[in-house]
């Protein structure tokens, strides 16, 4: 598929592969293993001579349509599926991570993503530094003669800062180090961090991409075919690949990618204006706000202010667990980005495991209330909100 043509018409098209029957929709080849035609096949196949498939956790072809699909949407050199987002996320640590080595992240990053480097990656040897990225004097100063990885998550989860990702990817190219984006909250619809000097991307497809709340799943953009090699070795020798079910779902998904982000979108931004202006509200953020601190950098780095809104109300924890227990259309429930509206408490809930210091020098404070707007009527869900507030 033409990298020229427009998003709309590439997310329908992108990754297409004709099958032997010529279906519009790619096949879900749910099988483990693939047989070769002679045995000089199947040695050929594993010397990476031939191009066939050997075994679902290697390769697969409705796996492989999602990858190609995703490196088409992310302008990249090539896509990883994982079983999850955080077998991306796991993928890129392992990958670029060793016992000697450090890597600066987003302090308001999802919470697993910092648990995994906090108690797992640290018993290896790996150090990490967690700071705000949306302040590029606090990068530089971090970064450390044995730095590796600079892993931005942007706009960030749950706080919905906003990073200079080009600002970032100099840096990183200063010290010799890689640029790893989380682009889960934008999508490639309206964020491309490769475009902007990023190494790697990343998502978990469980949420926007996807957008039904059917499935888990992440995957990894590479700039380069080296590291698309690299990390591709490295998730297949791990095995959190994902399964050809799920990518044949997470296909389906992406061809409405940017209707339901403009329709999400656009009742967020409605919808963040009525909180602004509600009297128990004491804050919201959301880059499609002035008041937002990024704001300016969010209209030149972003193609729209997406679909997540972070707010607290005056009266703190007790009146956000108040308001979540009121609203009867937005579901209380984790994760984020499909077509229907969800509202959750991230310091109790997602950032569960993060330590009461490091959750409030990232920002992510008591009273903070995270929703993640759907596509339902935007009147509908502001009398919603009204209703619990």
């Amino acid at each position: 598929m033409s990298k020229s043509k427009r998003f709309d018409t590439l997310q329908v098209h992108a990754g297409q592969a004709q099958d032997q029957y010529k279906s519009v929709t790619p096949p879900i080849y749910q099988t483990s293993t693939f047989a070769f035609s002679d045995a000089d096949d199947g040695a050929a196949c594993f010397a990476g001579e031939n191009p066939g498939y050997i075994y679902t956790r290697l390769g697969n072809p409705t796996i492989r349509h999602l990858e190609n699909a995703m490196a088409e949407l992310e302008k990249g050199a090539g896509g990883i599926a994982c079983g999850s987002g955080m077998g991306a996320v796991s993928t890129v640590y392992m990958g670029f991570l060793d016992s000697q080595s450090h890597i600066v992240s987003t302090a308001a990053v999802y919470g697993a993503s910092r648990t995994l480097l906090e108690k797992h990656m640290s018993r290896f040897g790996v150090e990490s530094t967690f700071l705000d990225t949306s302040r590029l004097d606090l990068v530089e100063a971090a970064i450390k003669p044995n730095t590796k990885v600079l892993y931005v998550e942007t706009p960030a989860n749950p706080t919905i800062s906003i990073t200079d990702i080009a600002a970032c990817a100099k840096i990183a190219a200063k010290h010799g180090i890689k640029l790893v984006v989380d682009n889960t909250f934008c999508s490639p619809y309206l964020q491309n961090p490769l475009e902007l000097g990023a190494d790697v991307v990343l998502h978990s497809v469980t949420k926007f991409i996807n957008g039904h709340a059917d499935v888990v799943g992440g995957v990894i953009v590479t700039k380069t075919a080296e590291d698309h090699k690299l990390l591709y070795n490295v998730m297949s020798t791990m095995g959190p690949n994902m399964d050809p079910h799920q990518a044949y779902l997470v296909i389906r998904g992406i061809k409405t990618l940017s209707l339901r982000m403009e329709r999400a979108q656009a009742n967020a931004q409605k919808i963040a204006e009525y909180l602004e202006a509600h009297p128990a509200v004491a804050w919201v953020r959301y880059p499609g706000l002035k008041s937002h601190p990024q704001y300016e950098l969010a209209q030149r780095q972003q193609k729209g202010p997406g679909a997540m809104i972070s707010f607290g109300l005056k009266g703190g924890l007790e009146a956000g667990k108040k308001l979540m227990n009121s609203v009867k259309l937005a579901a209380l429930a984790v994760s984020l980005g499909g077509v229907e509206t969800l509202i959750q408490h991230p310091a109790s809930m997602t950032h569960a495991k993060v330590s009461s210091e490091a959750k409030l020098a990232a920002g992510i404070t008591d009273d903070l209330v995270r929703y993640s707007v759907g596509i339902e009527n935007v009147d509908d869900l502001i009398a919603d909100l009204e209703l619990g507030l």
